[in-house]
């Protein structure tokens, strides 16, 4: 899906708060076509550029546009059949079910005051089977592991079918097993069922695993913009991290940064 169409075109986008820019002159076009992470030091301004691609921060300068259509002029409730947004920190879902809430995903296209219909259901009922969570469907959300949850989430936005993903962090929480894990389902996830996903991510060897593009930014400006072989490079991660770093590739073609 070409980008202006089916994804985000940035064009001079910044955003300033407090007298200091967080981000400046971001020009980009993101299509909705398989998993672009969003890299870079603390503060570069990753999670804020994620705030302004879901509408949830309107941008000082520039312009945003989705499908074509300038972000801001998106009915929220058409926008939300379109776009899934999984935030950092996900809230408390004191005394709900797991089913229930991966059924909240079915909210757009049914409504408040909508009918729960049989392809709803049909839906909710997909979304558990693929993240494997059915298992443990009718217990707490709040008494699973960290990575339970985060398949439970997951399935709740298989349920909203939407075509883009946004997701800040998303295995920030999790060790590396569980990390692994649930990049490699959403990676999974976006292949077979033809999504896409913008992602935060602080490990840069977790993007360049699951990730088909990498986009790089520093002190709020993107400053690279490729797939991850061209960006893992000591150069490259210099220019990104400003520390030395080393990569190394295995005889299976996989790479890892490190610390120099």
């Amino acid at each position: 899906m070409a980008a202006g169409t089916s994804g985000f075109t940035l064009d001079g986008v910044g955003l300033t708060a407090g007298g200091r820019p967080i981000l400046a002159d971001i020009t980009l076009d993101l299509a909705c076509e398989g998993l672009t992470a969003l890299i870079g030091h603390n503060g570069s301004g990753k999670s804020t550029l994620l705030d302004i691609l879901s509408g949830q921060t309107a941008p000082t300068t520039g312009r945003v546009r989705f499908a074509g259509r300038p972000l801001d002029r998106w009915p929220a409730r058409d926008l939300a059949r379109h776009l899934a947004l999984l935030p950092q920190a996900t809230p408390a879902a004191p005394g709900l079910l797991v089913h229930e809430l991966v059924a909240l995903g079915r909210f757009p296209w049914h409504g408040a005051l909508g009918r729960f219909s049989a392809a709803d259901r049909r839906a909710v009922d997909e979304a558990i089977a693929l993240t494997g969570i059915g298992g443990f469907a009718d217990r707490q959300v709040d008494t699973l592991s960290g990575g339970e949850r985060q398949r439970v989430w997951v399935a709740m936005m298989i349920a909203q079918d939407a075509s883009c993903w946004l997701l800040d962090e998303p295995t920030s929480a999790l060790d590396i097993a569980h990390q692994a894990e649930v990049l490699g389902l959403i990676r999974d996830l976006a292949r077979t069922r033809g999504f896409a996903a913008v992602l935060v991510l602080h490990d840069i060897n977790m993007a360049a695993d699951h990730a088909d593009r990498i986009v790089a930014l520093h002190s709020g400006r993107v400053i690279a913009d490729d797939i991850p072989a061209r960006i893992m490079t000591p150069a490259q991660l210099r220019a990104i991290y400003g520390i030395e770093m080393e990569v190394t590739r295995s005889a299976a073609g996989r790479i890892r940064a490190f610390a120099a």
